[in-house]
């Protein structure tokens, strides 16, 4: 994206004019020792030329989200707040907005923001697509854990379907062949792009998931429990459960205890996005795969940075996930595997 700001001089206007990162721009203006002395010769004309300030405000990046429970936000939140201060050092600060899901609250942000801030990052809940933020915004925008709806936007999201890909290749590789998908509702895309993951890799394998198409229903305990039920009453010779998350799973647990089918020797069962609540207290412990949010938001950081500097990279990139290996599916836990990166 090229938004810019026009009024004032920034530390990444004087970072662009001196051919620099924004972080090695703030470490020559603050004379730190990492900084060769012809790069902050270079950088300390730039600023000159600019008549940038250092003593002014400290820049600063805005990270709005609307997540009410911040299940997916924290951990996004933490990763980006880390790399923040690796590449940009105390020369950079973060104005947190929560925008509470209303739309009102959003525009009253940016309209305050936009004129304080050297950048946004829009930090979603639920990996799908959203509004793109007013075009007319006169700094750089990235969107984390949610894909913007304008092709010229960059959007940094989790690559739901490799995840799913790696979860189904791990239970053909444990010897499963009878395996079904118990998921959420389908007007999810995360919902619907972890289905078409796990039956690409069973096609490919000459299998058809157990007990027909995937099953959709809700993010819970409850629906995990329901429809494992169903599927032992369609398809009782079921010997893997691949879930949409951690609390179908933990449902679908319930369930198979309930009905005398021991995990992961009878069946073996596979979860979603590594919440602790639910996959490490399962009984067993439970496979799942991991969307690492802290590592996606740095992501993001790096990416607004880079526009920050001139370098902006639209489009939609996808952050690997990685599989997590417990014992809801037999054997010694094995080192995680991560799903390679893939475009958009």
């Amino acid at each position: 994206m090229g938004r810019r700001r026009s009024q004032a001089v920034t530390l990444a206007d004087v970072a662009r004019r001196a051919g620099v990162s924004v972080a090695t721009a703030s470490k020559a203006i603050n004379a730190r020792d990492q900084v060769a002395a012809a790069t902050r010769e270079r950088v300390l004309r730039a600023a000159a030329e600019l008549s940038f300030s250092p003593g002014g405000r400290t820049p600063a990046i805005g990270l709005l989200t609307d997540e009410r429970g911040g299940r997916f936000a924290m951990p996004i939140l933490l990763g980006a707040e880390t790399a923040i201060e690796r590449l940009a050092g105390e020369r950079m600060s973060v104005l947190l907005c929560d925008a509470r899901g209303a739309a009102g609250r959003q525009r009253d942000h940016l309209s305050v923001l936009a004129r304080q801030v050297e950048g946004f990052l829009v930090i979603g809940y639920d990996n799908d697509l959203r509004p793109s933020l007013p075009r007319d915004l006169p700094v750089p925008v990235v969107y984390a854990y949610t894909e913007s709806d304008h092709d010229a936007d960059t959007s940094i999201v989790a690559d739901d379907e490799g995840g799913a890909r790696l979860a189904t290749e791990h239970l053909i590789a444990v010897g499963r062949r009878r395996i079904a998908h118990l998921t959420g509702p389908a007007a999810y895309r995360a919902a619907r792009a972890r289905a078409n993951g796990m039956l690409a890799v069973l096609g490919g394998h000459g299998l058809r998931p157990a007990g027909g198409s995937p099953r959709y229903g809700e993010w819970s305990q409850r629906w995990g429990r329901d429809a494992a039920h169903e599927l032992l009453a369609a398809a009782p010779d079921t010997d893997a459960v691949f879930c949409g998350n951690d609390q179908i799973a933990a449902g679908v647990a319930q369930t198979l205890r309930e009905r005398g089918r021991r995990i992961p020797d009878d069946v073996a069962l596979v979860g979603y996005d590594n919440w602790t609540e639910f996959a490490a207290d399962c009984r067993p412990p439970l496979t799942t795969v991991d969307l690492n949010l802290e590592r996606l938001g740095a992501t993001a950081v790096r990416h607004l940075v880079a526009a920050l500097g001139g370098r902006p990279s639209p489009g939609v990139h996808r952050e690997p996930c990685e599989l997590v290996v417990r014992e809801s599916t037999a054997g010694t836990p094995a080192a995680p595997r991560m799903s390679p990166p893939s475009g958009g």
